[in-house]
């Protein structure tokens, strides 16, 4: 019996999620949106490339939670979009509503699901998301960390000019402006990426990512990224799916670790058929722990504000 996906929005992140899904025959996906024909109608698109792309998975978009029931996972991803100018705070209390509304929804036809955020601001929409679901703290996380870190990762092989594959590094704390690239356990092949390229590049580069969504926010001018949000998503599914016991970077809810209690922040993670199956605690000089405190009080203050 295939696993079944429920994937919250039908816009560009969450169609696209649905799309690569169905290339990697993952899952059965549904498609759920408070938009009428808009889900219907992208699933069924979806569906009927099946004979061409040669996969068996069925697809559908729906208006109805009950359509959803018994899911294995679900993918948050509707919300309202960022627009140029728009910090991820100025989305928080609009955003707030519609996660709660839909996890309550969501997690009522399928109570054994895990749940990957990805409506912004994504590490407090996860915090909303674990206290309305009233789960467990490893079947709720936020994608985060893998989509910054491809940026990363992304931006110094161009530099570079080598393989993306060769590249290796992580990046911690929340998704935003104060996210925590770490270039000490960044390499090339095993190589140090201090040994590649001077520190004021490689500074260059963590910078342009923290601004990674901003930069296409601004080319797109209406919308968002969606390309790379969807890689991501999926392989955090294909590694919890496969039970891999793959370390990715994910938005967890910590309970000591870094110095960090009762609040979701990136940190690498091992995810696998339970969820995420054990916190990565990596060491960090002083100046890197206060870099990731400084990420986490942000998310404090925005938990805070919607009281989660």
């Amino acid at each position: 019996m295939r696993r079944k996906v429920t994937v919250v929005g039908s816009g560009n992140v969450g169609a696209t999620v649905a799309h690569r899904l169905a290339d990697k025959q993952l899952a059965d996906v549904v498609m759920v949106d408070i938009l009428e024909g808009v889900p219907q109608g992208k699933g069924l698109d979806l569906f009927q490339a099946g004979p061409v792309e040669g996969y068996d998975v069925r697809i559908k978009g729906t208006n109805d939670y009950a359509d959803t029931s018994n899911s294995d996972l679900v993918v948050m991803t509707a919300g309202y979009p960022r627009k140029p100018g728009m910090s991820r705070d100025d989305l928080l209390k609009a955003n707030f509503e519609v996660v709660k509304s839909a996890m309550e929804k969501a997690v009522k036809y399928s109570p054994d699901s895990i749940l990957i955020i990805v409506t912004n601001p994504l590490d407090a929409m996860a915090q909303a998301a674990f206290r309305v679901s009233g789960f467990s703290k490893n079947r709720v996380m936020g994608m985060a960390g893998i989509l910054d870190t491809a940026r990363y990762r992304t931006f110094i092989a161009e530099a570079l000019n080598v393989s993306v594959q060769n590249v290796q590094g992580f990046v911690l704390g929340g998704h935003g402006d104060a996210m925590v690239p770490v270039p000490r356990y960044t390499t090339v092949a095993g190589i140090p990426v201090s040994e590649l390229m001077p520190k004021q590049q490689l500074d260059q580069i963590i910078e342009r990512t923290r601004n990674g969504g901003a930069e296409i926010v601004n080319l797109l001018k209406a919308g968002s990224a969606y390309y790379a949000p969807s890689a991501a998503v999926v392989e955090m599914i294909d590694a919890i799916f496969n039970d891999r016991k793959k370390i990715l970077p994910c938005a967890a809810y910590l309970e000591g670790e870094y110095g960090i209690n009762g609040l979701f922040v990136g940190v690498p993670v091992k995810l696998g058929a339970r969820g995420i199956e054990q916190i990565i605690e990596i060491e960090l000089t002083p100046e890197e722990q206060a870099a990731l405190q400084k990420s986490a009080a942000a998310v404090r203050e925005l938990a805070d504000i919607i009281k989660v």
